[in-house]
């Protein structure tokens, strides 16, 4: 079951290695309820399941499928803590969409990649083109182990930690006028290479800063 989610949690901001502490703040119960999906709703053909408390998603044997889990609530300047654990195929990956908007989008959004890099398909920040290819060198990443992300997003800057270390640090200089405002997140999976992969998120937070006045 995800933890924490009815309870408090300390908001932190790392700045060149050092955390600054900030006021206690609730999380977003909304977000996940640790026991279904009725906080979400999906896009395409993946399969999406709740099993004791963790976000299952794959192809369900089919490569040819995939999807989106979206989130019914919209976010832009947000703390998300969650664990993930992928399959270890090829270019097989997944990721994080956020600030995905609902209507009049004008591209893709935002992502933080989730795969191997030594595939190409790092977990950094992808827009376009990387914006930031984070672990680069796949060092950091634990194959088949539940790994931990943070993704601080607050303005135009983007921030994320990998099993607690720091990999993406970007300021967008001029984000598109959807980028700007508040849109979904969502957690992607398709096949690669023909192959049918699953990935799974659990332990998951999230702390909305739209209604606070302080922010990291």
């Amino acid at each position: 079951m995800a933890r924490g989610m009815h309870s408090l949690s300390l908001a932190s901001a790392c700045v060149a290695g050092l955390l600054t502490a900030l006021p206690l703040a609730a999380n977003t119960p909304a977000f996940f309820n640790g026991k279904d999906l009725t906080q979400w709703e999906t896009a395409g053909k993946a399969e999406w399941r709740v099993e004791d408390g963790v976000i299952v998603g794959g192809q369900d044997g089919d490569p040819k499928r995939s999807g989106i889990l979206i989130s019914k609530g919209d976010y832009k300047d947000f703390d998300l803590r969650l664990e993930y654990k992928i399959d270890e195929h090829g270019k097989y990956n997944s990721g994080i969409y956020f600030r995905r908007a609902r209507t009049k989008r004008l591209g893709p959004p935002y992502q933080l990649n989730l795969g191997r890099g030594l595939a190409g398909e790092y977990v950094g920040l992808h827009l376009k083109e990387w914006l930031d290819k984070g672990d680069e060198k796949d060092e950091i990443r634990k194959p088949r182990q539940w790994n931990k992300v943070r993704l601080l997003v607050v303005g135009n800057r983007i921030r994320a930690w990998l099993n607690d270390q720091p990999i993406v640090d970007f300021t967008d200089p001029k984000p598109r006028p959807d980028l700007q405002e508040a849109g979904s997140i969502a957690f992607q999976t398709y096949g690669a290479e023909g192959h049918a992969g699953w990935v799974k998120f659990r332990h998951l937070t999230l702390i909305d800063f739209s209604t606070k006045k302080t922010k990291p």
